[in-house]
């Protein structure tokens, strides 16, 4: 890596912040109630596909770096996992329901304010003490692991799979491949563009 991508790359606080305004914007439009079932339906398989890669990165990547670097780095590590897996058993209820289903509401409303919460937690205190006590060099190539973990993650919620290294690191690209595969064959849209290509 050049020193000029290292002082002008994204770092893996620029990266996950940027999946929260994603997460966000697409919880306002389901609370919003507007379009057919079958866009809600495909509205909320976006931000779950989108919630478990960004999960899976950060366990594999944020939190062990949050451990070595924090001195209450274990402790927060927890926490931030915990919410995760509130969050996944939420996520494989919502995955299985109709938006007819009066649960559909109530479980998206659920998950909203699960998520709500941790981004609120991660953007004001994990996040500036990540920045304030890892070297910027690391934050940028922290930055590309979690992209790369991305790419390869699952993006259906698996509650039961393991959620701490090396295990997660290890079983993650499989399930992923899984997932990917079950997707195509279902039509199943992951990412917002993959949504706006299946309308136009």
């Amino acid at each position: 890596m050049t020193n000029a991508q290292t002082t002008t790359g994204q770092d893996v606080v620029d990266v996950l912040m940027a999946d929260h305004r994603e997460v966000e914007a697409i919880f306002v439009e389901l609370e919003s109630r507007q379009g057919t079932p079958e866009h809600r339906r495909q509205l909320a398989d976006v931000v779950i596909a989108e919630l478990v890669r960004h999960s899976v990165a950060e366990e594999a990547y944020v939190y062990p770096a949050a451990r070595k670097a924090l001195p209450d780095g274990d402790q927060i590590a927890e926490h931030e996992i915990s919410e995760h897996a509130d969050a996944e058993r939420t996520m494989k209820e919502l995955e299985a329901l109709d938006p007819s289903d009066p649960r559909f509401d109530e479980l998206l409303t659920q998950l909203t304010a699960t998520i709500r919460h941790h981004v609120q937690d991660e953007e004001s205190d994990l996040f500036p003490r990540l920045r304030a006590a890892v070297a910027r060099e690391e934050l940028v190539e922290l930055a590309g692991k979690v992209e790369k973990a991305k790419k390869a993650a699952p993006t259906r919620p698996h509650p039961a799979a393991p959620d701490h290294p090396p295990a997660n690191k290890m079983l993650a690209p499989g399930t992923g491949l899984v997932d990917r595969m079950r997707d195509a064959l279902s039509g199943r849209p992951t990412s917002m563009q993959e949504l706006r290509d299946k309308q136009s």
